[in-house]
């Protein structure tokens, strides 16, 4: 049996959920998200819990088992307190701004990069150099964050860049001056 997949799954009094089907929609005050269920997986409601099953026991259902309860957790947590993820740029005159659903970003390069932010995303920025990636749905959030990120990863020499917050970037020795 799949450790995280017998966890039941404890969700607030404002989140509503509901099946229909395979389809499992979660309703809070941030939103909704629904999400198919892995063929062989099933959800029962118990007062404040929800617990996610698997029809059989075959390999397939129970490599889904611990997958699905966790896609619907995060869909619970997503209505309910969101998802965040935190940026950084570094470098001289490396800098971020808000234009309207774009996010402008002077990163070293001839000319600003465009990046139009999706939606269902909220981008802040803090100081010109912290952003934070903020929405409902774990997985675009951390696409979105990824994909800022990819735009001018941070170099290993002076750790020029864009990095997630708390993100750690192994320096590289520079040439030796004069060594022979």
């Amino acid at each position: 049996m799949s450790r995280i997949g017998k966890k039941p799954i404890a969700f607030p009094k404002n989140v509503k959920i509901s099946q229909n089907g395979n389809i499992v929609k979660v309703e809070g005050p941030k939103g909704t998200l629904s999400s198919k269920l892995p063929d062989g997986i099933a959800m029962t409601m118990e007062e404040n819990q929800l617990i996610i099953e698997r029809k059989s026991d075959d390999r397939l259902a129970r490599s889904y088992h611990g997958l699905a309860r966790t896609l619907v957790n995060n869909m619970v947590t997503g209505v309910s307190a969101g998802f965040e993820k935190g940026l950084e740029i570094s470098g001289v005159g490396y800098r971020a701004e808000l234009a309207g659903s774009n996010l402008k970003l002077v990163l070293g390069f001839s000319s600003p990069v465009e990046y139009s932010i999706p939606k269902g995303i909220e981008v802040r920025i803090d100081k010109q150099v912290n952003l934070v990636v903020s929405g409902i749905d774990k997985e675009l959030v951390g696409r979105v964050a990824s994909e800022i990120r990819s735009l001018k990863k941070p170099e290993p020499y002076k750790g020029k860049g864009i990095k997630y917050a708390g993100e750690h970037i192994r320096r590289k020795a520079g040439k030796a001056a004069g060594a022979k």
